[in-house]
């Protein structure tokens, strides 16, 4: 059988796996299947299972329209807890493990989420809202602090997360975290005596986007702050026999600010001593690939090893994200380093891992790994898709930038791919800017190259994955050393024999938006550009967005106040006039991390000046559009994108 192109209509057929959780004594293995569901313009989730002692046949857990998720086993193996909104609104759910129906343990007025078992299996940590003790009245908003929304959540509703505790059979929920802040990520100690917790307590706390690891001890309600209030620490995880605490996180650094990197680090609670596991490494722990076939966000989340020898955690490194075994008494080693982006796992007591993990070119499938260092992929849902579709070669490139600097990437060739043609290309641009770009699967990047486009997307200064310095290189230098990276792509791209050095394109969203206005008012080089929930005036910017004021400081040189004329020369807006790329703008209505007036100003100059532009405005949609808008919006947009670079290249 032929196969085709792959198309932007497959986006519908494309099956998001996630959250693999395996049962403590291994035997059993659930995880999450979102589909799109076409009619109702949103998605599905629903829980799947197999005996990995048994047939190894997959079968459904929980059925409907909804999204059930979060699956977790209980430690004792007998019950898997989950998230579900069939009533309406997330609710924890509990089931058997060898069947029946499940009951709802949890029916708040506000969704539940971050579920957790105690150790002896018979409660269930939670966080939800909790409603303020004085109700508005007015409609009218008084905003006193800097931090008053969130992309995606739009304007805080004065309820702080806080956890709860509910015994699963039977009993009314208890909160057992109160206070002017929230408090999220519970996980038990090995005696259920204790929580650590995730708070920012700092005086600042509205003004700032610190957080710290708590201890609640659980009998008195008395909280103890377990690190040092200087910087971000999440994602708390207790060694079996109770006295260390595992967390990822970083201190506020004079010198790199937000951009340190984290560390994964073990303290013992008792000597009050914290230590990193990976400072030799010169890699985050996690997942900072940025792709557009998942459904939901990475687990970051460490895992300690059965006899607390060792912690797991995720490692982001140069595209790919391997799973390392950290000793508590020892090296740093890996344990998955092949070139794929994995997002999650866990661990059973005999070392069994279950991981979900994509490549270029196959969507995210689960996967075991034996104590023995065999690797089995246990689903192949997006299998019939894969069948019928020929993706492009995927080529690992490296070139040269500044004297000594490096930029690595890959190179994405048209399926059918004919050495002797000369093909328009396009330059990719990530966003953040830091994070990265990776091996994972990328079904926009793939539909680029289906239309006939040699596609780059590389990883310039400021991106994730290639140590501290590199991931500080762009800091205080947006437009510069970042934008020479992104050029000596372009020169790498004209330079290939199958390429035509006259039909460039350039494309980005988030700062890869950022980069695409820079690149356009810096440069005649592209043909055709889009610029996607960009930013244009970096002035306007720092007030009007949602975290700016947080970090900005650090990659302008200060604030806009104090450093006004750096602003302005960094700033895309500026330098409208030397526009002669015809430029599509695309953004989302309801974005807050990159807000709409930022594109607004930047068309308005573009039709003032009589240039080239189309301005193409999402409703209803967030930041997020391109990950998780709803499907006939992410397909509209990617027919735009087409559609335009095949107008103009």
């Amino acid at each position: 059988m032929s196969r085709r192109p792959i198309e932007i209509d497959d986006l519908y057929r494309i099956r998001f796996v996630a959250d693999p959780n395996i049962s403590p004594d291994g035997r059993r293995l659930a995880w999450v299947v979102t589909d799109v569901d076409r009619k109702r313009d949103g998605y599905a989730s629903n829980i799947w299972c197999v005996d990995l002692d048994g047939d190894r046949t997959s079968f459904r857990l929980t059925t409907g329209s909804g999204k059930d998720s979060s699956p977790r086993w209980s430690p004792d193996g007998t019950m898997l807890a989950f998230l579900s909104d069939r009533s309406g609104r997330n609710q924890v759910h509990v089931m058997y493990a060898d069947g029946g129906e499940s009951w709802q343990v949890t029916d708040g007025p506000n969704a539940a989420s971050d579920i957790a078992w105690s150790p002896d299996s018979t409660s269930l940590a939670y966080v939800a809202k909790v409603e303020p003790t004085e109700k508005p009245v007015s409609d009218v908003r008084v905003i006193t602090t800097m931090l008053y929304r969130m992309d995606g959540e739009g304007f805080f509703d004065g309820k702080n997360r806080q956890v709860h505790i509910v015994s699963v059979h039977d009993g009314e929920p208890r909160q057992v975290t109160d206070g002017d802040w929230h408090s999220v990520q519970p996980a038990f100690s090995a005696d259920g005596r204790t929580l650590a917790v995730v708070s920012n307590r700092s005086e600042g706390r509205k003004e700032n986007r610190l957080s710290d690891i708590w201890l609640i001890e659980l009998a008195t309600g008395r909280a103890e702050r377990l690190t040092p209030e200087d910087g971000a620490y999440v994602t708390p995880a207790w060694s079996p026999a109770g006295e260390v605490v595992a967390y990822v996180g970083h201190p506020v650094t004079e010198k790199y600010g937000p951009v340190t990197l984290d560390d994964l680090y073990i303290h013992d609670v008792a000597a009050d001593e914290p230590r990193g596991l990976l400072a030799a490494h010169d890699r985050e722990p996690g997942n900072s690939a940025i792709a557009d076939a998942r459904y939901g966000l990475p687990n970051p989340t460490p895992v300690w090893a059965a006899d607390g020898s060792a912690v797991y955690t995720m490692l982001s490194d140069a595209g790919s994200v391997h799973l390392y075994h950290c000793a508590v008494d020892g090296p740093a080693t890996t344990l998955l380093d092949a070139a794929q982006d994995i997002q999650s796992f866990t661990v059973a007591a005999d070392g069994t891992i279950a991981f979900a993990a994509s490549t270029m070119s196959q969507p995210t499938e689960v996967f075991v790994r034996r104590p023995d260092g065999t690797v089995e992929q246990v689903t192949d849902v997006n299998r019939m898709l894969l069948d019928e579709v020929e993706l492009g070669e995927v080529r690992e490139v490296r070139f040269a930038s500044d004297p000594g600097v490096e930029v690595h990437g890959w190179l994405l060739t048209p399926p059918g791919f004919n050495p002797a043609v000369r093909y328009p290309a396009i330059v990719e641009v990530h966003g953040g800017p830091h994070g990265m770009y990776g091996v994972g699967f990328f079904h926009e990047l793939h539909v680029l190259a289906a239309r006939g486009y040699v596609v780059l997307f590389t990883n310039p200064r400021g991106s994730t994955g290639y140590g501290q310095e590199f991931v500080a290189g762009s800091m205080g230098d947006w437009g510069g050393a970042d934008y020479r990276d992104v050029m000596a792509g372009s020169d790498y791209l004209a330079g290939l024999d199958f390429v035509d050095p006259d039909r460039l394109g350039i494309t980005g969203g988030s700062y890869g938006g950022y980069m695409t206005n820079w690149a356009v008012g810096q440069t005649d080089r592209f043909r055709a550009a889009v610029t996607q929930r960009s930013t244009a005036n970096r002035i306007s910017s720092y007030g009007t967005s949602d975290m700016n004021m947080t970090y900005n400081d650090w990659e302008f040189n200060g604030t806009p106040y104090d450093n006004v004329a750096f602003y302005l020369e960094r700033s895309p807006l500026t330098y409208v006039k030397n526009i002669t790329t015809p430029l599509l703008l695309i953004h989302s209505e309801n974005d807050l991390r990159c807000p709409i007036g930022q594109a607004e100003e930047l068309f308005t100059a573009l039709r003032k000046l009589g240039k080239t532009a189309e301005f193409v405005r999402f409703p209803d949609e967030s930041h997020g559009l391109s990950r998780a808008g709803k499907p006939a919006h992410r397909v509209e947009r990617l027919e735009r994108i087409c559609g335009w670079f095949d107008r103009y290249l």
